[in-house]
């Protein structure tokens, strides 16, 4: 057992922790499976220390042998667990001893809903505070108390300048896709929370992408740390997913898919991109006329209207879902059939966790994607990635050149 973890240098020395540690190998890397035991000595006591760390991409728990995970957090609370145990209980005024940072409201609370299953055997009490909804709930839950804090960067901030929480006993500190937390213009939000936890801190860095403002991040928040990377850094698309790439215009795009639909129509889910809110809207509306069970999100929504839409769909009441990339990275919706991105993202780092939301934990998927002549600037990258990924090319996307485009269309 110890022979495993001398493998991997981010599992070293000195905090004791009195629980059983078991390895299952994947395809690319062994995981820590689960820990066991009571607060004594077990079958095997191992002195470990996690320090700080980087890991991407965001799914790098890839399996346990048996099923696929898409959760980043399922791993950070399974190690943060035997590092809560020893500490002394919070007592009043104290503020959490796990912090995590999620980008959006709806990655933060189904991070919680891990907190919940993970915590649930041991009394370790959990929080999420995010904006949208009013803040007295948050409050009551922090001024009683929770070892682990699930957060959004503005409304903890909020929280923080009124004095409802502190972050002096923050000694594990999780952030959750990095990159996007940076896209959202977050970084001067990171920046005051990671001011304000101890140096001495052990941190998680979770990014899908490595891009410069990333690296400069971890340089200032972690301190000699360890970089583990699953895969290549370069993009790369999900070979279970088969990449359909129709060159268009813009008038063109609501027939082509109204088609795909059709062909396509088996019942199961399917999620629809577009650029805005207002586009948003209008073609949830379009569909609904067309006689489609379509539901639509985006960050203009309410949160109790935002919660409603992603229970419709999940549960399947609801079969088609239209958001903008609020939708595009992290959330849990299982036994997505079809994605679409009706408007093409703006880079590839987007592309490809838009059409990543299909094909997950082994099963086929099907990605269709509208480009138009605005898009040619990214078109010789997409080429690029379908024909890695096995996909067909269209000679139409091959001929892309130069910049320019047709207008705004109807969405």
């Amino acid at each position: 057992m110890f022979e495993k973890a001398r493998r991997f240098s981010w599992l070293a020395v000195p905090v004791a922790c009195s629980v059983d540690y078991y390895f299952a190998r994947t395809d690319s890397f062994a995981f820590l499976a689960r820990t066991r035991g009571p607060l004594f000595p077990c079958r095997l006591m191992l002195i470990l220390w996690f320090p700080t760390l980087i890991f991407f991409p965001y799914s790098f728990l890839c399996h346990d042998g048996r099923k696929r995970f898409g959760s980043s957090f399922s791993f950070s609370f399974r190690v943060s667990h035997p590092l809560l145990t020893p500490q002394p209980y919070l007592e009043s005024g104290d503020g959490p001893i796990v912090l995590v940072l999620a980008p959006t409201r709806e990655l933060a609370l189904q991070i919680k809903q891990e907190c919940d299953k993970f915590g649930r055997s041991s009394s370790i009490k959990n929080t999420c505070v995010y904006g949208g909804v009013p803040k007295r709930e948050q409050v009551y839950d922090l001024k009683r108390g929770m070892e682990i804090v699930v957060a959004t960067p503005g409304r903890l901030i909020d929280h923080l300048e009124s004095g409802m929480t502190n972050l002096r006993r923050v000694t594990y500190l999780v952030l959750d896709e990095a990159d996007r937390m940076l896209d959202m213009g977050f970084e001067p939000q990171l920046r005051s929370i990671v001011s304000q936890i101890r140096p001495d801190r052990q941190t998680l860095m979770w990014s899908a992408t490595w891009p410069k403002e990333v690296q400069s991040l971890a340089r200032d928040f972690l301190k000699d740390p360890y970089q583990v990377t699953v895969g290549s850094l370069d993009l790369a698309a999900n070979k279970d997913i088969k990449q359909e790439v129709m060159v268009c215009e813009d008038r063109d795009k609501y027939g082509l898919l109204l088609r795909a639909l059709k062909e396509n129509n088996t019942g199961g889910k399917v999620l629809v991109f577009v650029e805005t809110k207002r586009g948003c809207d209008q073609l949830q509306r379009s569909l609904q006329m067309d006689g489609f069970s379509a539901v639509a999100i985006h960050g203009d929504k309410s949160q109790q209207d935002r919660d409603w839409t992603l229970r419709q769909f999940k549960e399947g009441r609801s079969n088609i879902l239209v958001a903008t990339d609020v939708a595009a990275r992290g959330l849990d919706v299982k036994d997505i059939q079809m994605v679409a991105n009706f408007d093409f993202p703006n880079n590839m780092e987007d592309y490809i966790h838009r059409v990543g939301r299909t094909g997950r934990a082994g099963a086929k998927g099907y990605a269709l994607s509208f480009v138009t002549q605005k898009h040619a600037r990214i078109s010789r990258e997409l080429a690029k990635i379908l024909e890695e990924s096995g996909n067909q090319v269209p000679a139409a996307l091959r001929g892309m050149g130069g910049g320019g485009g047709y207008g705004r269309g109807r969405y």
